[in-house]
């Protein structure tokens, strides 16, 4: 009996494989992407907290840029418990899983219609970049706009739904969306700027001349680089966002916050939160590109 059960049975497997290897390369692009979102997420949450706490701090109570991120740690902690620096972390996820499979599959999608057996040009990077994340920021908005209330600490949301519900029917459309111009601002230019300094770095390094083992050290480092320099060119759109989404009433027009800012900061308020931001997002989008090239090789995909 056990004989004839066994074609069967590898008919079956042999199925199975099939099954695996024909999976859409954009739907690979996307699981890879989404698990190397949830990695990041997981692990630099906190630093995304004291950002935004920092962000929102009166001028009185903050001093300097480090000396405040590390007080606005202790109290966290203290007032809070360790697991208080996660707070936030549902509309991380529910915002970063989707979000960066999104970005990565578009990105895919973008470099095998326009660029086929070839790097892109450091413009090129740019415009894939910006338009990945263009598209990923504007699905995702209404998340993140929960996740910056979450970390705020000043609103008393239950859940993400129930987050998403309450500011719908309380300000409608526009409060789910509000903060879209800084959004993009921050994050298109960050991700095009992000990608060209990654892509052109990697082009200057010996990579066939590496060792393979080495690999995930080398996309490490490049994008621990590329990572620097993005975020401090677009910490002050970030600091923008951040109040127009905690205060949509009071903030109509980017113009309008803008102004805010400087007149109760000066220049230096479009950089408060600069430090753990720019750590948070240097390591996170640098670990998040590691582990999706990685993925994506294992696949057998050119990332």
């Amino acid at each position: 009996m056990l004989w004839k059960l066994t074609p069967l049975l590898q008919a079956q497997e042999v199925e199975d494989q099939v099954d695996t290897r024909v999976m859409h390369p954009v739907l690979k692009a996307f699981v890879c992407g989404s698990i190397s979102g949830t990695c990041s997420t997981l692990l630099f949450q906190p630093l995304d907290l004291l950002k935004t706490r920092l962000q929102t701090l009166q001028p009185a109570v903050n001093g300097s840029s480090r000396a405040g991120m590390v007080a606005l740690l202790f109290r966290v902690v203290r007032t809070e418990s360790l697991l208080g620096l996660w707070k936030g972390v549902s509309p991380s996820f529910a915002r970063c899983i989707p979000g960066v499979g999104i970005y990565f599959s578009t990105l895919y999608v973008m470099k095998q219609k326009f660029l086929v057996d070839r790097s892109p040009t450091a413009l090129e990077s740019v415009l894939l970049g910006v338009t990945a994340r263009a598209v990923s920021g504007v699905f995702m908005l209404p998340v993140t706009v929960v996740k910056t209330r979450y970390e705020s600490g000043k609103f008393g949301y239950g859940s993400v739904y129930g987050a998403l519900k309450n500011i719908y029917q309380t300000e409608g459309v526009r409060g789910m969306f509000s903060g879209l111009t800084a959004t993009l601002l921050r994050d298109a230019p960050f991700s095009g700027i992000y990608l060209m300094f990654y892509t052109q770095t990697k082009n200057l390094t010996p990579q066939d001349e590496l060792d393979p083992v080495l690999m995930p050290l080398l996309n490490f480092g490049c994008g621990v680089f590329a990572g620097i320099l993005a975020s401090l060119a677009t910490q002050p759109a970030d600091v923008i966002k951040t109040h127009m989404q905690l205060s949509p009433q009071k903030y109509r027009r980017t113009s309008q916050a803008i102004a805010f800012i400087y007149k109760d900061f000066g220049l230096a308020g479009f950089f408060r939160g600069g430090v753990p931001r720019a750590l948070r997002r240097t390591l996170m989008a640098a670990m998040a590109w590691t582990v999706y090239e990685q993925m994506m090789e294992k696949m057998g995909l050119k990332s």
